[in-house]
């Protein structure tokens, strides 16, 4: 399961990034706070494939579908 199946106001775990992720994407969202053991809360998933909002500690950031997809949780 992905970052991107979480539905709204659901939390869930980040287990690992896609082995395929560039190394600079991994840093970045590392920096964000996207990193394995994160708590993350989908709080919004707007239709029509709009990027969805994602609650990391006390911030809010937009992932579009192909990132989120790349971040695997449990």
């Amino acid at each position: 399961m992905t970052l991107w199946d979480l539905t709204q106001g659901t939390t869930a775990t980040v287990r690992a990034f896609a082995a395929n992720m560039a190394a600079s994407h991994r840093t970045r969202l590392s920096d964000l706070g996207f990193y394995p053991g994160e708590s993350i809360t989908c709080v919004m998933a707007p239709s029509l494939g709009a990027p969805k909002l994602y609650r990391v500690n006390n911030t809010v950031y937009s992932l579009d579908d192909s990132t989120a997809s790349m971040i695997e949780i449990d």
